[in-house]
């Protein structure tokens, strides 16, 4: 293909089709031959004479986009390049025109890859930059309630481990950042057997659209810390999270019948802030971890009245898992009726004649409708209690059976939401001890 310039006229038709001349392969030396791209940049220039709003123009530029061009400079750098600022139009004309459009002819190396000197253009979003995080747990951020050295940590160390734990102040908190993707999963506290149930967790599970994909238990290990030096007759307070201070009741009794009760938000945030304050006289309930990372004295070891101190955690993450029946599940619910508590009684009945265990029943205050009043007028005006009822119940929505189970207890509820299918923690059971 012979160079094209207003010096020497050539048809669309001898672009697209070369006469029979000489390859231009074997007329340019092998030193020569550069593989180039055509560069298409936004900002091309205007010139006097380009016909750029012409067809016959445009369809002479898309000649030269489809045609694989071997450029040959055929004027020195000195002169061509220097001439045009650097850069040479050798292929800016068309049919004698400057071309509409400004196709820079960019060098490029064997590999097809551009210039280490040319920016590298940004790299599309694909599907999988949009796909749920990784299910064992690396490279996971995962919000937690309270400061590092918290039980809600260990948990989310033993859900997701090799996660990146994010600490939360309030549990509404943790949910808002999974939400607004600043962490990709949550694990916070349900409950405890010997607390009983986080009410503020039930809340926050119907008021936040985040599904549970799985459950976690952890034993309780109480300790009580002090800083090195403190004894415990002196001490005049105990602090810590409240589910702590009711674990450690009777213990606390006998050790410190002296020292008073004051709750805080969670338990290494009190072993926290005794280190902050430099108190002497004050001991915090937490974890053996939030000793270590706080620089306090373990007073008592194992301070929990019951051994047998689990906590229930679930994980929360924005799109619900797939349900699977080739291990044991867990499905969680919550529901309610116009027409008061009496629907409860046909509700458990769809779950026992198909055999389904029930592993927990929790009711909560009827946000919007607290009271229902009825009328009557022999009697006055009776004032029932309206509730919401959370059921977790041992089966898989993939199972049958369960979705027959939900498909009749939707006709007799007015409101039924689904807030997880998760697999169930099978982990050994261990007693809560030191390590």
């Amino acid at each position: 293909m012979q160079s094209l310039s207003p010096q020497t006229p050539t048809s669309l038709r001898s672009v697209i089709r070369p006469t029979p001349r000489p390859p231009l392969l074997a007329r340019v030396p092998a030193a020569a031959h550069h593989p180039t791209r055509c560069a298409y940049r936004s900002d091309s220039v205007h010139y006097p004479n380009g016909v750029g709003s012409c067809k016959a123009d445009w369809q002479s530029s898309c000649a030269i986009l489809a045609s694989k061009i071997i450029c040959q400079d055929s004027q020195p750098p000195s002169t061509a390049d220097d001439a045009n600022g650097g850069r040479s139009d050798s292929v800016a004309s068309v049919n004698g025109h400057k071309a509409a459009v400004d196709l820079t002819l960019v060098p490029i190396d064997v590999n097809n890859k551009l210039p280490p000197t040319a920016p590298q253009p940004p790299k599309p979003l694909t599907i999988t930059d949009l796909s749920p995080a990784p299910m064992h747990g690396s490279q996971l951020r995962v919000a937690y309630q309270g400061v590092p050295g918290a039980y809600s940590e260990a948990a989310a160390g033993k859900a997701y481990p090799k996660c990146e734990a994010i600490p939360c102040d309030q549990f509404e908190v943790a949910f808002q950042a999974v939400e607004l993707w600043i962490a990709d999963r949550a694990v916070l506290p349900v409950e405890n057997s010997l607390g009983g149930s986080i009410h503020r967790n039930y809340d926050l599970l119907l008021r936040h659209r985040l599904h549970i994909v799985g459950e976690v238990q952890l034993p309780v290990h109480h300790c009580l810390l002090a800083l090195p030096g403190t004894r415990v007759e002196y001490l005049s307070r105990v602090i810590s999270h409240p589910q702590a201070l009711s674990q450690c009741e009777h213990t606390l009794t006998k050790l410190a019948p002296q020292a008073a009760r004051e709750a805080v938000d969670d338990t290494a945030g009190a072993a926290e802030y005794i280190a902050a304050n430099n108190l002497r006289d004050t001991a915090a309930i937490a974890s053996a971890r939030a000793a270590e990372l706080y620089g306090l004295q373990i007073l008592a070891d194992g301070i929990q009245d019951d051994s047998s101190n689990v906590t229930r955690f679930v994980m929360l993450a924005r799109e619900p898992i797939i349900p699977r029946t080739d291990r044991p599940f867990k499905t969680s619910i919550v529901f309610a009726h116009d027409k008061g508590t009496s629907v409860l009684f046909k509700v458990l009945s769809a779950f026992a004649f198909r055999n389904i265990s029930l592993t927990k029943i929790e009711s909560r205050p009827h946000r919007n409708r607290p009271i229902r009043l009825v009328d009557d007028a022999n009697v006055g005006t009776a004032k029932h209690f309206e509730y919401m009822f959370y059921v977790d119940f041992e089966a898989s929505l993939a199972e049958v059976r369960a979705q027959n189970a939900l498909a009749e207890v939707q006709e007799f509820t007015s409101f039924l939401r689904v807030l997880g299918s998760y697999p169930m923690d099978m982990t050994p059971w261990c007693p809560s001890r030191g390590d």
